[in-house]
């Protein structure tokens, strides 16, 4: 019974993401390969970065001290649009996902990811709140 309510806010958070006017933002990860060359051994080649799109999210700017040039902001992802780089990515959790990333690009800006938190229902992770700063 839990499993049908979990899936309910599941499907409930996508929609109100998609209404809300969901944007999208892109994780960065760590390349998996090296070029078979000698100097990559040494770390003088860049295995530069893959990145996954998750969207939709919606993104909130969230107000900082005018102390700094630094940018917060939090972003809200759904199940369904993390569900699909899980399985792209082939790992167990969208917590892993967040865990590995690099940091995130939103509107051509690099974020760092700060933290996140996973909502669940029953057992069911039905949105996931990221804090970021750039």
């Amino acid at each position: 019974m839990t499993g049908i309510c979990g899936a309910a806010a599941a499907r409930a958070a996508d929609a109100m993401l998609r209404t809300l006017g969901g944007t999208e933002v892109i994780l960065l990860f760590a390349a998996a390969g090296l070029p078979a060359e000698a100097v990559a051994g040494l770390g003088l080649v860049d295995p530069g970065v893959e990145q996954a799109m998750i969207a939709p999210v919606v993104v909130v700017e969230v107000t900082t001290e005018n102390n700094g040039p630094r940018r917060r902001i939090e972003l809200l992802a759904g199940q369904g649009a993390m569900a699909e780089q899980v399985s792209q990515r082939n790992v167990a959790s969208a917590e892993v996902l967040f865990e590995t990333a690099l940091g995130l690009v939103y509107c051509g800006e690099v974020f760092h990811i700060q933290g996140f938190v996973v909502e669940r229902l029953g057992g069911v992770a039905y949105l996931y709140r990221v804090a970021a700063m750039s």
